[in-house]
């Protein structure tokens, strides 16, 4: 499992070009996988939600645009340098557009959110960040009200006929571009060993109903590049 230190440290160090480097190495499809997540979310009309792995806010931004009724949404994560980002942009919007939208510092290991206080918890590419799988999951239920979801959108391993050329490109190519755009090309390449030793879909689904979670659904998205998961508590 990944050490925390060492993940706080390397977002911390990329967090003023992570945007930019994530939409040139998706090739802006970022974009549509949280259209994705977000479109799911919006058929529960959550009323309180909490985003895991926050980062520099944009799923929490996203959540704010795309769903009805003004939710309360937290942002949150442990990476203080990727929360000043998410601050920043909330600052520079116009200042309604994302009221009810609030960040703050924590770890998915130890959350400081009640028993069952909120509707939706959302995790975009954060869950195979995390140290210990079993025990963020854990704590992702234990915060969910009786009914609640919880949304989980990550890399997966892609279609066999894909995967030669999609691995060729994590290895090969997204490294070189994410050094020059961050200076941190060892970043990146955390990035395609993080995927290459993460779950299947149907492998994090059989996680998710280990944790005791239920009614568990899963979509590949891009050729199987990216997982939406969906779970009730």
């Amino acid at each position: 499992m990944p050490d925390p230190l060492e993940i706080n440290s390397m977002f911390g160090r990329v967090a003023r070009r992570y945007d930019l480097a994530n939409r040139l190495l998706s090739g802006g499809l970022d974009v549509w996988w949280r259209q994705r997540l977000v479109g799911a979310v919006r058929r529960q009309h959550p009323r309180e939600i909490l985003d895991l792995a926050t980062g520099s806010g944009d799923v929490a931004f996203a959540l704010a645009r795309g769903l009805p009724g003004e939710p309360l949404i937290t942002g949150m994560d442990f990476c203080q340098p990727m929360l000043d980002e998410a601050e920043r942009k909330k600052n520079a919007a116009p200042a309604s557009r994302y009221s009810r939208v609030s960040f703050r510092q924590g770890d998915g290991l130890a959350l400081p959110v009640a028993d069952g206080a909120v509707d939706a918890v959302t995790i975009s590419f954060g869950l195979r960040n995390m140290a210990d799988r079993p025990k963020a999951l854990a704590e992702m239920r234990r915060v969910l009200r009786p009914g609640g979801r919880l949304y989980v959108l990550e890399f997966s391993q892609p279609q066999p006929w894909f995967r030669p050329f999609y691995y060729f490109y994590i290895r090969h190519i997204s490294p070189r571009i994410a050094g020059w755009l961050t200076g941190e090309p060892s970043a990146y390449e955390y990035l395609c060993s993080s995927i290459q030793q993460f779950p299947d879909r149907s492998g994090l689904a059989d996680e998710l109903r280990a944790a005791g979670f239920s009614q568990v659904v899963d979509s590949g998205l891009t050729f199987g590049v990216v997982a939406l998961h969906e779970a009730a508590r």
